[in-house]
């Protein structure tokens, strides 16, 4: 049986509840039988495996490997997957970097299958490295299953290295965030801009979004919103505003306001 996270509150007061107690509780969520299985698997085979066809013929392996990018839902699509390792992440034309989620370029990249003549998986820590994003990535979902503005806070930081990581320029950055559908959602979220954002011309998303941080945040550049301060600022903001918008919490959604006004 797995262990279920304890979220016992909603809103900015619930992640200061979590953020208190994650430590404690990730550590009981990652000795649940159901994760050690498949992490001590990963640990034991991933050596082994050479080509993103031997992994993708592996459902086990491949269910971690998925699952530490956050790709759970595409364990089933396999001739997709093993085209996404296959091609790597360098070049241009690669299809990890035509698909508009990110997310995927960065698990090509992880595994190196398509970008060097032996892969990641020869190293000697990297069962450690997806290990240790596997089960981060699961408790988020834990988490989620009761309260997804949660996850998505959790989410923040990893997903905010894997953005600074990928690319060197600033705007760059950006568009990377705005690839990466849970971290572009908790930055729509925190920077107030409406659902229908996302319908207008790129460039001019780019725009706004850099202006609306600049106002926020006093920078525009994304790799100084990772510092801890502001990913606080980012998640206090982003509570607050998804509570504002709960409109089934009137009284709540006061209290929020009157919060987000301070700030």
């Amino acid at each position: 049986m797995t262990f279920q996270p304890v979220v016992p509150l909603s809103g900015y007061a619930g992640w200061l509840f979590l953020e208190r107690t994650a430590d404690q509780q990730r550590a009981t969520f990652n000795e649940s039988p159901s994760i050690t299985r498949l992490t001590d698997t990963f640990r034991e085979r991933i050596g082994d495996i050479r080509t993103a066809e031997d992994l993708v013929k592996d459902r086990e392996l491949l269910e971690v490997a998925l699952g530490a990018f956050g790709l759970d839902d595409d364990i089933n699509n396999t001739f997709f997957i093993k085209k996404i390792l296959e091609e790597g992440s360098i070049g241009t034309d690669a299809l990890a970097n035509k698909l508009s989620d990110s997310r995927y370029a960065d698990f090509s990249e992880a595994f190196g299958f398509g970008d060097f003549d032996i892969p990641r998986t020869a190293l000697s820590f990297f069962a450690d490295e997806i290990i240790d994003r596997y089960e981060a990535k699961q408790f988020e979902q834990a988490v989620g299953e009761q309260d997804n503005d949660m996850r998505l806070a959790l989410n923040l930081g990893p997903a905010l290295n894997d953005v600074l990581d990928g690319t060197s320029t600033n705007n760059g950055q950006w568009y990377s965030m705005m690839g990466n559908e849970p971290l572009r959602s908790m930055f729509e979220t925190a920077l107030g801009f409406s659902s229908s954002f996302a319908a207008i011309d790129i460039d001019q998303q780019l725009e706004q979004f850099q202006a609306r941080a600049e106002a926020t945040f006093g920078t525009d550049q994304l790799s100084d919103l990772a510092s801890p301060e502001n990913q606080e600022k980012m998640i206090r903001l982003f509570m607050l505003r998804s509570e504002i918008s709960d409109s089934s919490a009137t009284s709540g959604a006061s209290i929020a306001l009157s919060l987000l006004q301070q700030i």
